[in-house]
């Protein structure tokens, strides 16, 4: 099985709403259950909506939607493109089902039932894998532009996801300054080696003018 913990939880809080586990011989579930809810604490308004993170073998994917952090635990070897497909559509059908009662669930898995439609999803998309890539070419956002961080960097430090969404925000506007600042130095550097032959043509066009006119 390639996809080994689902997860949905409230951001607000980092509240589990609900989930599905499967166990694999020799693979500590529990480790990465307590990583996916640290990873839910350290959510905020501004955190990254979606997000991939290196755990050793593994990735954890997630999508941020309507207020609900959807998280995933999968081998390596999982399409990222089909990863995010899948929490997508888990995302469209817990809305529908429990969006209205998101934010008055008293209790952890209070939505436990949505275990059978997590189930589902899932061989759906483990099954079918092959076909499903093909349809998902054009229809799925290009998952490139996802940022990967590794799971020391996101739980080592203790610092929010918010944190990772400014840093990448402010690489962005550095960027942006970077490259019209180099703009702006190559066209004066391009100006610093041409001058000098307009100043030489300016000069040789006024003596000729000069020349001709008066002369």
């Amino acid at each position: 099985m390639s996809i080994l913990t689902t997860l949905i939880a409230r951001v607000s809080d980092g509240l589990v709403l609900a989930g599905s586990m499967v166990d694999e011989k020799g693979h500590d579930l529990m480790t990465c259950k307590n990583q996916a809810k640290r990873i839910f604490k350290q959510l905020g308004p501004s955190s990254p909506p979606s997000l991939s993170i290196e755990a050793g073998p593994y990735f954890f994917h997630y999508i941020v939607e309507h207020g609900v952090c959807y998280l995933m635990l999968c081998q390596r070897s999982f399409p990222r493109k089909l990863a995010f497909a899948y929490l997508q559509d888990l995302s469209k059908q817990f809305n529908l089902a429990h969006g209205k009662d998101v934010e008055r669930a008293p209790r952890p898995y209070a939505f436990v039932a949505f275990d059978i439609q997590i189930q589902k999803t899932k061989r759906q998309y483990t099954d079918m894998r092959s076909q499903r890539l093909e349809q998902l070419d054009e229809d799925l956002q290009d998952v490139r532009s996802i940022m990967t961080k590794n799971i020391t960097e996101v739980l080592g430090r203790g610092e929010r996801l918010d944190t990772v969404q400014d840093l990448s925000s402010r690489l962005k506007e550095e960027s942006t300054k970077f490259k019209v600042g180099a703009t702006q130095l190559k066209n004066l550097a391009s100006w610093n080696r041409f001058w000098p032959l307009a100043a030489v043509g300016a000069v040789v066009g006024g003596l000729l003018y000069i020349r001709f006119k008066y002369f």
